[in-house]
C-alpha cells in the first residue's frame, strides 16, 4: 500500500508540473493535416433511380465519397481517369483555391483535361469551415452521376453559432435516362432539340422512376427494376428528442427545387459556407450549386417514419413529346424514426409541394437570407466598377444559344490561366465582352430580336483588389412569356448577395436600395424570372475564375464569362495542367 501511495505521489507531482508548464508556456494549436484520397473515375452499369444505365463513378459508386476535413487542412486528391475514351475533370465547388487557382478543376479555364489513363493530383487547402461540393467540370459530365460532399469542420475547441447532435449530408440531384453525348448532340443540333424534363428526381443518389411506364418493358426486362438495391428509398435515421444538422446540396443538371421534410420544421443556418441569421421554414427553395445547412427537432410522434420530398419549381415538370405527356415524380426519402425500420413507408401521402410557377415565396426566401448578427462580413460601401449582364436566348448561326448582353461564351483550346500567365495573345480573343445593354430600349417581357449576337471566348480582366459589382439582369427567353431562374455560380470569391428585384434593374435608383448593412455572402445565387440580382465581390484572389450558370445545358450552350485577376502575382505553373492547345509540347507530369 505504501509503495502504491509512493507511486501516486510521483504521478501527482507529475501532473502538477505538467498544469504549471501549461499555464506558463503557451501550448502551439494542433496543426493542419492532410486529408489524402486516392480515386478512380470510370463508367459502371447503375440503376440510381431503378432504370440501368451507365454512370460516371468514384471507386464504384455515385455520389463519390465525402471528403471530411478541418479548416486549414489540406486535401490531396489523386485522381485516375479510367473513363477509356473520355477526359475528365472535377471543380471544388465553394473552395476559393487561395493560392492554388490551378487546382479549381475547370476544364478549358484553370487546366487541360485529364486523359484517359492518366492520374492528375488535385491539391488545395480548405481555409473556411462549411458546406461545399464537388462535381465534374468537363463536358456535361456531373449530369452522368460525377458529384459529391465536402464538409469542413471548425478546428478543435470552437464552436458554431447553433446547437444539434447529429450531421448529416444530403445531395438532391435530378436525373436523365439519355446519356450526357445524346444531350449535347441535340443542343448543338439544327434543329435544336431540347435535353426536355428529368426522368426522376434523387435524394442523395436514389430515386424510383415508374418502370412500368417503359413502352416496350418485355423486351427489355432488366432495365428497370424496382428490387434493385441502388433504388431503394434513402432514409435518415433520428433518434426521438435529438437535434440534426442536415447539410442540403443541390447538383441538379437542370430543376430548382423545394425540399420538405413532412411534419417538420426547417431552420435555416448556413448558406454557402456562412452563417444565416436563423429564420424558419416548411420547405427550403435550392437551385443548383447552393448547399444549405438546416436544423431538424425530431420532435414527432415515434412510432412512425415521415417523408422527405423534392418538388420541380420554377419550371413545368411536365412534357409533352410527340402526343406522350410525361411529368417528372416528386423525389421521395423517409426521415426514419428509431427504432421503425428504416424502410418502413409513412402512413401518409407524401406532401404535394408548393406550386412550380409561384415565384413569389421564392423570391420572399432569396431576400429572408442575411447574414448571421455575430459573423456579418461588412462590404465595401462602393464599387470600382459595374458591369451589368443581361441573360437571353439567341439564334446563332442556326443554332440555339445561351447568352450574355449577346455573347454566347465559348471555351478555348488553351486553358486562360496557362494563355495568360504565358502571354500567348493568340490563345483567345482579346477583345473584351461588353459590360452592359441598351438599358433604355430593351424589353425584357418580350421575345427579342437579338440579331446582331455572337460567340467569343473573350474575357473581362479585373485590376487586382478592386470592388465589383456584378447585375444579374433576366429576360424572355425565345419563347414568348417566358423567363426562367438561372443560378449563377461564382469561382475562386464569395460575393455579398446586395439585393433582388422584379422587372429591369434601374441602375439610378435600385442601388439605394442595397443591402450594405447585413448581406449574405453566396457563390451560388439565382436570377428570378424578369428579376435581377445584385452581387458584390473583391478582386483579390489571383487566378482566372469561371462565372457562370449552374444549369448543365445552359452552360453548355454559352451561358457565362470568365474574369481575370492578378495573374503577374502568380509564380510558375505547374506542367501537370498542360498539354493541350499551344501547351502540346509542355512535358506533361502527373
Amino acid at each position: 500500500m505504501v509503495a502504491l501511495l509512493q507511486k501516486n505521489s510521483c504521478i501527482f507531482k507529475l501532473l502538477g508540473l505538467c498544469l504549471l508548464f501549461c499555464c506558463l508556456v503557451e501550448i502551439p494549436a494542433v496543426e493542419a493535416r492532410i486529408r489524402h484520397y486516392k480515386w478512380e473515375v470510370k463508367y459502371e452499369y447503375k440503376s440510381p433511380d431503378c432504370f440501368k444505365k451507365l454512370v460516371i463513378t468514384i471507386n464504384g459508386g455515385t455520389p463519390g465519397p465525402t471528403i471530411l476535413a478541418q479548416q486549414g487542412d489540406t486535401v490531396v486528391v489523386e485522381l485516375k481517369n479510367s473513363l477509356l475514351t473520355e477526359n475528365v475533370a472535377i471543380h471544388w465547388h465553394g473552395i476559393r483555391q487561395i493560392g492554388t487557382p490551378w487546382s479549381d478543376g475547370a476544364e478549358g479555364v484553370t487546366q487541360c483535361p485529364i486523359l484517359p489513363g492518366d492520374t492528375f493530383k488535385y491539391q488545395f487547402v480548405v481555409d473556411r469551415p462549411g458546406t461545399y461540393l464537388y462535381h465534374a467540370h468537363y463536358g456535361m459530365q456531373r449530369e452522368a452521376g460525377l458529384y459529391g460532399s465536402i464538409r469542413v469542420a471548425l478546428p478543435e475547441g470552437e464552436s458554431e453559432p447553433f446547437l444539434y447532435d447529429y450531421d448529416r449530408s444530403i445531395i438532391l440531384n435530378d436525373w436523365y435516362h439519355r446519356s450526357t453525348y445524346e444531350h449535347a448532340v441535340g443542343l448543338s443540333s439544327n434543329p435544336f432539340v431540347w435535353v426536355g424534363e428529368p426522368q426522376s428526381l434523387l435524394i442523395q443518389g436514389k430515386g424510383r422512376f415508374n418502370c412500368s411506364s417503359i413502352a416496350t418493358p418485355s423486351l427489355e426486362p432488366d432495365v428497370c427494376n424496382t428490387t434493385s438495391p441502388d433504388c431503394s428509398p434513402y432514409a435518415v435515421t433520428v433518434v426521438p428528442g435529438k437535434t440534426y444538422r442536415l447539410r442540403i446540396a443541390s447538383l441538379t443538371a437542370l430543376s430548382a427545387l423545394s425540399f420538405e421534410i413532412e411534419g417538420h420544421n426547417l431552420t435555416v443556418v448556413e448558406a454557402d459556407g456562412h452563417y444565416v441569421e436563423p429564420f424558419v421554414i416548411k420547405n427550403l427553395f435550392i437551385y443548383s450549386g447552393e448547399t444549405y445547412s438546416v436544423l431538424i427537432k425530431a420532435d414527432q410522434d415515434p412510432s412512425r417514419n415521415y417523408w422527405m420530398t423534392t418538388n420541380i419549381v420554377s419550371r413545368n415538370p411536365t412534357t409533352t413529346t410527340q402526343n406522350v405527356t410525361t411529368t417528372t415524380p416528386p423525389g421521395l426519402a423517409f426521415l426514419n424514426y428509431y427504432p421503425n425500420h428504416p424502410r418502413r413507408s409513412p402512413p401518409t401521402v407524401p406532401p404535394a409541394g408548393p406550386a412550380w410557377n409561384d415565384v413569389q415565396p421564392r423570391l420572399n426566401q432569396s431576400l429572408a437570407i442575411k447574414a448571421h448578427r455575430d459573423f456579418i462580413h461588412t462590404p465595401p460601401q462602393t464599387p470600382d466598377r459595374v458591369i451589368v449582364f443581361l441573360n437571353t436566348q439567341n439564334q446563332i448561326n442556326g443554332n440555339r444559344r445561351w447568352s450574355v448582353n449577346n455573347v454566347s461564351f465559348t471555351l478555348p483550346h488553351t486553358p486562360y490561366l496557362i494563355a495568360l500567365q504565358q502571354n500567348l495573345t493568340d490563345a483567345f480573343d482579346q477583345t473584351p465582352p461588353p459590360e452592359g445593354y441598351d438599358f433604355v430600349n430593351y424589353d425584357i417581357y418580350k421575345v427579342a430580336n437579338n440579331s446582331n449576337a455572337t460567340t467569343s471566348d473573350g474575357i473581362y480582366r479585373l485590376q487586382f483588389n478592386t470592388t465589383v459589382d456584378i447585375i444579374l439582369q433576366n429576360a424572355n427567353t425565345m419563347n414568348a412569356n417566358n423567363s426562367e431562374t438561372h443560378p449563377w455560380h461564382l469561382h475562386g470569391h464569395d460575393f455579398w448577395v446586395l439585393g433582388y428585384g422584379e422587372g429591369k434593374f434601374d441602375i439610378n435608383n435600385d442601388p439605394k436600395k442595397y443591402n450594405l448593412v447585413n448581406p449574405i455572402m453566396k457563390n451560388t445565387v439565382p436570377v428570378h424570372p424578369y428579376g435581377w440580382t445584385a452581387l458584390r465581390f473583391r478582386a483579390d484572389n489571383p487566378g482566372v475564375w469561371a462565372f457562370h450558370c449552374h444549369i448543365e445545358s445552359h452552360f453548355y450552350m454559352g451561358m457565362g464569362v470568365v474574369f481575370a485577376e492578378g495573374i503577374d502575382r502568380l509564380g510558375n505553373l505547374p506542367s501537370s495542367i498542360m498539354g493541350c492547345g499551344e501547351t502540346k509540347g509542355v512535358t506533361h507530369r502527373p
